[in-house]
């Protein structure tokens, strides 16, 4: 049977709630696993804080880290303990308590047993409704064997269980330590796992290995330690509800050639690919697309790897277009990530979430070499970025995605092939003319709609971006180095063009 929500018990961690479906069913025993350092003791203190702001009591007993250690956590995410109770056990506290000698039991083993009687009687005394237990690292070297061990293990699960105490187990995983001799009996198991890369912040996930009786996202989802705790990613998950109807009226970009060469313009709720060589004038499309859309009344939101947030937008008032007034009514935020430092997850979580929150029609990402960068491997990008366009797309939100190629003329290379996820893809290229570098702009599909198959001259003419005629006394445009079967006047002017 489906757990009611009443039987939930929060964790306090908004997006770990929401991979639990509303958090851990009730009166079970739980166990989260993790090498030191992933934020085992932050997502207990949070449970326990979680309970004690809905007037719940919560004991947290530590076996390895002192009061004075705990408190500092604490005071790092600016938390008050006065409402938990805290179970120091040392290894003096230990020693103490076996004073005669004997030559029944092994030594660790009477100490195991003082232990245990010891986080009994402060149990039965408090009556806790939210417990942490740190850690089972140390139960388990206590007990002589791995049967003895799990003996405990299944004892300390029945005795919480006539308690109705919900439990938190904290285990750590060092080296050669297994890490299965309690799964079975937990209700259910956490695994936290941090990741070094070779350069930037390391990253973090974790996964519900398991939860009996309900349902849970399962995968690896990203998340963070900051001030105030864990911030939990959870992976997208594409929606089997029907889509929010799009509007059928396209986005124009602002340039009427450039909107016939697209059919009218961008269709709402797709996504789109603007692919070419560095300085071809592939943000510059984007941010007309931006303006125009922010003219109109919609919100846009611009993400930003690459460039800083003054060169983007000066660019773009140098070519006529009004973004600062846009920023300033609102109607654009440009936000300015730094692929060393955030997770896949994380970005995409964002966007979503904030797309969901203040209501963005159009979603910009420039440029997703950036975002390539955050990835450790490219099929996670591409699996990644599917469930993020699919996600937007069920919203009617219009994603445009910049990427820059390798190379300026002849064979270029992308470093990886998104086209077959973007439902529109446009090209731009390099050319030489009279010894003169030229800008060429094609649609190389898409999905929705009429698009044209020309090949169309593009240039910046007088501070504005211009889309010219079909290149048709031109063969081979698109290889860089083409062959010119027309007169001069076909192209749109023979003076240099200045660059942006």
């Amino acid at each position: 049977m489906p757990v009611l929500e009443t039987e939930l018990c929060k964790t306090g961690i908004i997006g770990l709630d929401h991979i639990l479906h509303g958090g851990f069913p009730r009166h079970r025993l739980y166990m989260v696993q993790g090498d030191p350092g992933v934020g085992k003791t932050t997502l207990a203190l949070q449970f326990l804080l979680e309970g004690a702001l809905a007037g719940e009591k919560g004991l947290y007993i530590t076996l390895s880290e002192t009061k004075n250690e705990l408190e500092a956590v604490a005071d790092s995410h600016g938390w008050n303990l006065d409402g938990i109770e805290l179970l120091e056990l040392t290894a003096a506290d230990q020693e103490s308590m076996v004073e005669s000698p004997n030559t029944l039991f092994h030594p660790s083993e009477v100490e195991l047993m003082q232990t245990v009687r010891q986080v009994q009687e402060r149990i039965d005394r408090s009556a806790p409704d939210r417990v942490a237990i740190d850690s089972l690292s140390e139960f388990r070297l206590l007990a002589h064997d791995a049967l003895h061990y799990r003996r405990q293990m299944l004892a300390f699960k029945h005795y919480f269980a006539r308690k109705g105490a919900t439990v938190i187990f904290l285990e750590d995983r060092g080296p050669g330590e297994p890490g299965q001799l309690v799964q079975s009996i937990a209700h259910g198991v956490i695994a936290m796992k941090r990741m070094v890369s070779e350069f930037g912040a390391e990253r973090r996930q974790l996964s519900v290995v398991k939860m009996r009786g309900m349902k849970y996202e399962s995968g690896c989802h990203d998340y963070s330690i900051v001030t105030g705790g864990l911030a939990v990613f959870p992976r997208l998950k594409v929606s089997t509800k029907p889509a929010i109807p799009a509007s059928l009226n396209p986005i124009p970009s602002g340039i009427p050639e450039l909107d016939d060469l697209l059919g009218g313009g961008i269709q709402r709720g797709t996504g789109s690919l603007i692919i070419g060589p560095a300085g071809a004038g592939k943000s510059s499309i984007a941010s007309h697309y931006a303006v125009s859309a922010a003219e109109r009344g919609e919100r846009v939101i611009i993400l930003l790897f690459d460039e800083n947030l003054h060169t983007y937008v000066q660019r773009a008032e140098d070519l006529g277009m009004r973004m600062h007034e846009q920023i300033r009514a609102g109607n654009i935020v440009l936000r300015h990530l730094d692929a060393a430092e955030i997770s896949p997850g994380e970005m995409a979580h964002s966007i979503c979430d904030m797309s969901d929150k203040e209501g963005f029609q159009v979603v910009i990402v420039d440029s997703l070499n950036g975002y390539l960068n955050a990835m450790p491997e490219e099929k996670f990008l591409l699996l990644q970025l599917h469930e993020l366009l699919a996600y937007l797309s069920q919203r009617g939100v219009a994603s445009i995605l910049v990427m820059a190629q390798h190379g300026f003329l002849g064979e270029m290379h992308t470093p990886a092939d998104l086209t077959y996820l973007a439902d529109t893809v446009i090209l731009l290229r390099y050319f030489e003319f009279g010894g003169l570098l030229k800008k060429a702009i094609s649609v190389i599909k898409k999905r929705s709609g009429f698009h044209e198959n020309a090949i169309r001259e593009f240039a910046v003419r007088e501070g504005r971006l211009v889309v010219g005629e079909p290149l048709k006394e031109f063969r081979g445009v698109l290889k860089g180095v083409p062959d010119y079967i027309g007169s001069a006047d076909a192209i749109l002017s023979a003076a240099p063009e200045g660059s942006r």
